[in-house]
């Protein structure tokens, strides 16, 4: 599933005529790379939510040569946040197999191949994690099981666990990359969510009872692509990594 409705506000004004799908590094659109790249690692099926603009990603689409692999899940009357845009699109999905999910605009050079090998298949989700500095980190126990977050600015801590959370210190921190595999198996956990809710909220509220897991890459380069100074940035790395 691609991720591609937002408002992508932190690129205006480009996105104040095109939806940020549409956004072109080095002369090709957001969602043709990352849709091509995925292609060349075996994938032939697609979930794209569509929102902001959503008939010129239509209409773009239309004309591609993957077209016939794209199902779109439409968010045009509101939009839903990364949780419900799973929980719309779950009859989308084959209910055997796990969901790689991608920001539409995030570039990486992440070995997809291996990712999937690396989803066990008692894990109900894996996310993809690393060391990079950021204000907001997942919690992960000595067994990379997710237990919590938490926001290392203003101290504010999320999880299920509660008082029995065991002291940060004997935590594992790590930044979420926005990529993360899931399993359909943990559908009928959303039926109690509203229509529009985070995946992360979602996974913090039932880290206790499935098994969330974080997988650490530390060569993983990742470069969000939301704001308009890291399209020159986004230029260089296309050059650099051949994605």
């Amino acid at each position: 599933m691609i991720l591609a409705a937002g408002l992508g506000t932190r690129l205006k004004p480009l996105t104040d005529t095109m939806p940020k799908a549409l956004v072109p590094v080095n002369g090709q659109p957001l969602l043709d790379l990352n849709i091509h790249r995925l292609m060349g690692q075996g994938y032939g099926r697609f979930v794209v939510n569509v929102h902001h603009f959503a008939q010129q990603i239509v209409d773009h689409v239309a004309c591609q040569d993957y077209t016939s692999l794209v199902q779109f899940s439409d968010e045009t009357s509101q939009l839903l946040e990364t949780g419900g845009a799973l929980k719309k699109a779950q009859s989308l999905f084959d209910p055997d197999e796990p969901v790689l999910i991608h920001n539409v605009d995030i570039l990486d050079d992440l070995d997809f191949n291996w990712f999937r090998s690396q989803h066990q298949s008692d894990d109900d989700a894996v996310l993809l994690v690393s060391r990079r500095k950021t204000k907001r980190y997942l919690l992960f126990d000595n067994d990379m099981r997710l237990v919590g977050w938490t926001n290392i600015e203003t101290g504010e801590v999320k999880s299920p666990l509660g008082s029995h959370l065991p002291p940060l210190t004997s935590l594992n921190t790590f930044a979420f990359s926005g990529i993360h595999s899931f399993s359909p198996r943990l559908f009928p956990l959303m039926e109690s969510f509203p229509d529009r809710f985070s995946i992360i909220d979602f996974y913090l509220s039932v880290c206790h009872r499935s098994r969330i897991v974080g997988l650490v890459k530390d060569d993983l380069h990742v470069l969000d692509v939301g704001k308009l100074d890291s399209l020159e940035q986004a230029e260089a790395f296309m050059g650099h990594h051949h994605c």
